[in-house]
C-alpha cells in the first residue's frame, strides 16, 4: 500500500460509531473498524464493533474483545483494519496515548490501519449543513511510523445519504440501543455484533 492508500466506510459501520460515542457522551469511547484491502489502493471498512466506555485502556478486557472479533469476522472474510476513538471531552482534538497504542498494535497486522477520531465540531454541525463528509478525523502512519492526521479527501463514507440517515437515527434516539463489549462483558446476553440496530 502506498502513501495515498484511501479509505470508505460503509454507511453502517460508520454510524454505529458515532452513535456508540453519542451513547456515551461523557466518556471516551472506541471500537475497531473491520475490511479489507480493495483494490491496490482502497482498505474498505466493511464494519465497526463499539468496545468500550469505561477505562478503555485496560489490556485484558481489550485482549478478549479482539480475540472474539477476529474469531467471528474472519469466517466472514474481514479482518480488523483500523482503529475508531471518541475523546470525553467536546473540545478535544488530540489523539490520547491509548488511542495511539492500540492503533499501534492493529498496525502490526494491517500496515494500512486507519485511525478514526470523532470530530465533535463536525457531528454539531451536521444538522445545519448538507456535508456528507464523516464526522471523523483520518490518521495514518506515516514514513517515521508516527500517527498522522491527513487529508479528509482520503477517508469517505461509501453512501451518500450516511448523514441524513445518522440524523434520522439521533432524533429518533436510536443510539440507546447500541451495545459495546462493556455492555457484553457486564451481561453476556446483550449482542455486541448489535445485528438488530439497522432493523
Amino acid at each position: 500500500m502506498g502513501g495515498e492508500t484511501k479509505y470508505e466506510i460503509h454507511q453502517n459501520a460508520y454510524i454505529k460509531l458515532v452513535l456508540h460515542a453519542l451513547k456515551h457522551k461523557t466518556s471516551a469511547v472506541n471500537g475497531v473498524l473491520l475490511g479489507r484491502l480493495s483494490g491496490d489502493d482502497t482498505v474498505e471498512i466493511v464494519d465497526s464493533v463499539p468496545l468500550f466506555h469505561s477505562q478503555i485502556g485496560l489490556l485484558p478486557p481489550l485482549e478478549i474483545a479482539l480475540i472474539m472479533i477476529e474469531e467471528y469476522y474472519n469466517d466472514k472474510g474481514l479482518s480488523i483494519v483500523g482503529y475508531f476513538h471518541a475523546n470525553e471531552r467536546f473540545d478535544d482534538f488530540e489523539l490520547s496515548n491509548v488511542a495511539k497504542n492500540i492503533g499501534d498494535h492493529i498496525s502490526k497486522y494491517f500496515p494500512g490501519a486507519a485511525l478514526l477520531l470523532l470530530d465533535n465540531k463536525k457531528l454539531e454541525a451536521l444538522p445545519k449543513g448538507k456535508d456528507g463528509n464523516p464526522v471523523m478525523q483520518l490518521y495514518t502512519k506515516d514514513t517515521s511510523r508516527s500517527w498522522k492526521l491527513v487529508g479528509s479527501d482520503r477517508l469517505t463514507v461509501k453512501e451518500p445519504s450516511a448523514n441524513v440517515i445518522l440524523l434520522d437515527f439521533i432524533s429518533s434516539k436510536k443510539w440507546k440501543d447500541i451495545t459495546d463489549f462493556d455492555d457484553h462483558l457486564d451481561d453476556i446476553s446483550k449482542d455486541w455484533l448489535n445485528s438488530d440496530l439497522f432493523n
